[in-house]
């Protein structure tokens, strides 16, 4: 058996003071968000008197809820969805012939495909405008599409590789023998052992897509279309003053990927398990 010792103690007190520090911010969000505009004590003071009428103010009297309905209707969610099916197709069929080959191209493209996860995207804003502009696809959802299609391909190329390599290729080689090709043998066999790295990745992708602003801003500028980070930079335009009706609205556009998220934990744990044991 396991001793409790001084060492795990001290383990146990590191993660303690993480979780505060990582904790703090969310609680002063809905600490803000549940009290009444008139209480303006200090946000790190707990409510005495909890509200919900900053949620039902932020979505009728704010027009935020016309504003999240079109955007996540028409917008976030088609974005997200399409950039992370195409991110985990793609990702996928480029991993699994990079974690089996053993030739020495496999591990070269390999590093050249990791060098995504080293250079910043920031470094080819200007020529990624200038592209998506010559294309015409600026102020489309597919302007972002396209853009988080290939940011989020070497970060999911990685984890898939990973946890490729800790899979034993038993199976794959028994369904070679029974005359499968080397595509339906991924397809048939080795795809549904990859659920847990697929879940992984489909939420970490989803929460990047669903949270990134800087990109929507730069891309959908100028048009009528919007993403629920944008949506929300206008709404904290007009209510700059009611803090408590921001907080809120924040508070109502993290919850459909927060459950998301919640939903999924457990099998993203063990998709990043699989992965570091590989």
């Amino acid at each position: 058996m396991n001793r409790y010792r001084a060492r795990t103690l001290g383990l146990e007190l590191v993660m303690i003071a993480v979780a505060a520090v990582v904790g703090f911010p969310v609680y002063v969000l809905v600490n803000l968000a549940v009290r009444a505009p008139s209480d303006t004590s200090s946000p790190i003071r707990p409510t005495t008197s909890p509200t919900l009428d900053n949620f039902t103010q932020s979505w009728r009297q704010g027009a935020l809820g016309g504003a999240l309905l079109n955007s996540v209707l028409l917008n976030s969610v088609l974005v997200t969805t399409v950039s992370v099916v195409v991110v985990l197709a793609v990702s996928a069929l480029a991993a699994y012939p990079l974690a089996r080959a053993t030739a020495r191209w496999s591990r070269g493209m390999f590093l050249l495909i990791m060098l995504g996860l080293l250079l910043p995207f920031q470094l080819a804003a200007l020529p990624l405008y200038q592209t998506m502009r010559d294309l015409g696809l600026l102020g489309t959802v597919w302007a972002l599409v396209l853009f988080y299609s290939g940011l989020q391909v070497p970060f999911t190329v990685f984890l898939y590789v990973g946890f490729l390599r800790a899979l034993p290729r038993d199976f794959e080689d028994a369904a070679l023998i029974d005359g499968c090709t080397p595509l339906q043998g991924f397809r048939l066999v080795v795809l549904p052992m990859l659920k847990p790295v697929t879940v992984t990745a489909l939420v970490l992708n989803a929460v990047f897509v669903w949270n990134d602003f800087f990109t929507p801003l730069l891309y959908l500028s100028g048009s009528t279309r919007q993403t629920v980070p944008v949506a929300i930079a206008g709404f904290v335009g007009q209510y700059i003053t009611d803090w408590n009706l921001i907080f809120a609205a924040l508070v109502i556009s993290i919850v459909p990927i927060l459950a998301v998220y919640f939903a999924l934990q457990r099998s993203i744990v063990n998709g990043f398990a699989g992965g570091l044991r590989g």
